[in-house]
């Protein structure tokens, strides 16, 4: 969902040239226009408006797939028009998300027999995915706590204040307290030892990322098991661990396949994983799966009988298409454990060019990891003079979408920024990359320095040097941005003056 809100009084129309050949009047931009257009005035003008955003491919804040083979296009469009929830009417597919659930349980290494059927259910993405493994979760711990006549209405949730804002939004919009443990600089996840110590009896369960989004960092799942395994005996609680592998669920099994983070550790009861991220897959499919069925408390599993046949369903929504699930099986059978190895290796490989194409430059310190999700976080050695969101927003003329934030508490004075290499960002573009950041670079160089402030609770500092004094006062955001603008201005038409034709 996004909250949006009207432009200007002045500008409530679309208006486009080349439509105008099929329609002579605007249209108004925010409420329906009362009379039909022609199909190829619809097309055209929503095509234009389309290209003024940026290029998926080159969009490196993402970790979303931007690029699948032509064949899984065919397959998508194909079904297109099905929907997920129809189990009756559309059997193969409820047929081939099972499929996609044991397959993904058996690469999690899940305790199933030769017979046994994996318990999870595909989502629209790990936010869902995540809504559901908790509340299993409290769900659990409510029943367990109401057997032994205990109060049950303050659960807590622990994590690292690095986790993904779906989190937040879990504890908030279901009442549960979230315990995050502050991160510090040079160690950007989750301490399993502080996690360990705000472990109570209310705690519904630890919540690992496999994958930083920050930095791509695997956390120690298994120094945090061994770690609960001691308390839980100490205490007679139970906490189990529920592991958040978004990003690195299809990473570690073939890069990282003695990693233990998965369902080999015991107290790792579930774990959600993105199709739509390293699973290869276009935008729209997450995965839960529970170690065994009585992870899944029952009482959360809805039977229906409205569409043809009796059909449990445990999701967030109801409608949904079906061709995310039908591309992931795609993947699943179309790459195999080679096919995907391959993928996670030649990520790997690019991301180790870029990063030492980087390091080459002498101006970046990397923040990211060997190990963990393909990317590259990295930090300026030296911001007196320009800062990271500078270069995120001169790249964009280069066409590069390059995200820069600050780091959580308690290590919020840090800023980054960081390239996701995908499967279809190649060596060519890696090097490209590089290239371009060492131009903004050199162009940054020649612009005017922001002025460092150094006022503490309202009080200016001067400093003598000769005659001179030199006096920093405080600027607004605005009147910073302004600076650089007009310095930029001032550095082009220079430019321009110098670089006539004869």
């Amino acid at each position: 969902m996004v909250l949006s809100h009207a432009a200007s009084d002045s500008d409530v129309s679309v208006h486009s040239t080349f439509a105008s050949r099929y329609v002579r009047t605007s249209l108004p931009r925010f409420k329906m226009p009362e009379n039909s257009i022609p199909k190829e005035a619809a097309y055209q003008i929503i095509n234009d408006e389309l290209m003024l955003d940026g290029n998926p491919r080159l969009n490196l804040a993402s970790f979303v797939t931007t690029w699948m083979e032509p064949e899984c296009d065919k397959l998508i469009m194909s079904s297109i028009n099905k929907n997920y929830v129809d189990m009756d009417e559309y059997p193969v597919t409820t047929e081939l998300q099972n499929r996609c659930v044991n397959m993904i349980a058996h690469l999690f290494n899940a305790p199933l027999g030769e017979t046994e059927t994996a318990v999870g259910v595909g989502t629209v993405g790990s936010s869902e995915a995540i809504m559901l493994a908790g509340l299993a979760f409290k769900r659990k711990w409510q029943n367990k706590r109401k057997a032994e006549g205990k109060p049950f209405d303050k659960p807590n949730i622990v994590t690292g204040a690095n986790v993904q804002v779906c989190w937040e939004k879990f504890a908030r919009y279901f009442e549960v307290e979230l315990k995050e443990v502050k991160l510090s600089e040079g160690y950007y996840v989750m301490d399993p030892e502080k996690a360990v110590e705000m472990v109570d009896e209310n705690t519904i369960c630890v919540a690992a990322i496999l994958g930083s989004t920050l930095n791509g960092e695997f956390e120690d799942v298994k120094l945090l098991n061994d770690l609960l395994v001691i308390k839980n005996k100490e205490t007679g609680w139970d906490t189990p661990i529920h592991v958040d592998a978004a990003s690195g669920g299809f990473i570690a099994p073939f890069l990282y396949p003695e990693l233990e983070w998965d369902f080999r550790l015991p107290l790792v009861k579930s774990i959600n994983v993105s199709g739509h991220k390293y699973g290869l897959v276009y935008a729209g499919i997450g995965w839960v799966v529970w170690r065994n069925k009585e992870d899944l408390p029952e009482e959360l599993i809805f039977h229906i009988n409205y569409l043809g046949a009796d059909q449990p369903t445990f999701t967030l929504n109801f409608s949904k298409g079906s061709s995310q699930v039908i591309a992931q099986y795609y993947q699943l059978i179309r790459l195999g454990h080679e096919g995907y190895r391959n993928v996670m290796e030649n990520c790997r490989e690019n991301m180790v060019v870029l990063r030492e194409g980087l390091e080459k430059t002498g101006r970046f310190n990397i923040v990211s990891k060997d190990e963990g999700v393909p990317l590259v976080a990295f930090s300026l050695k030296d911001s007196s003079s320009h800062t990271e969101f500078e270069i995120s927003d001169m790249l964009r003329r280069y066409g590069w979408i390059v995200p820069a934030y600050t780091m959580p508490p308690n290590a919020q004075h840090i800023t980054v920024l960081r390239v996701v290499i995908r499967e279809d960002f190649s060596r060519t573009l890696a090097e490209r990359l590089v290239i371009d950041i060492e131009k903004v670079m050199r162009e940054l160089d020649e612009l005017p320095s922001r002025v460092i402030h150094k006022i503490s609770l309202g009080e200016e500092k001067s400093e003598a040097n000769g005659d001179n004094l030199m006096v920093t006062v405080k600027k607004s955001d605005m009147e910073k941005q302004r600076e650089v603008i007009n310095g930029w201005k001032k550095f082009v038409s220079d430019r321009k003056k110098t670089n006539g034709i004869c």
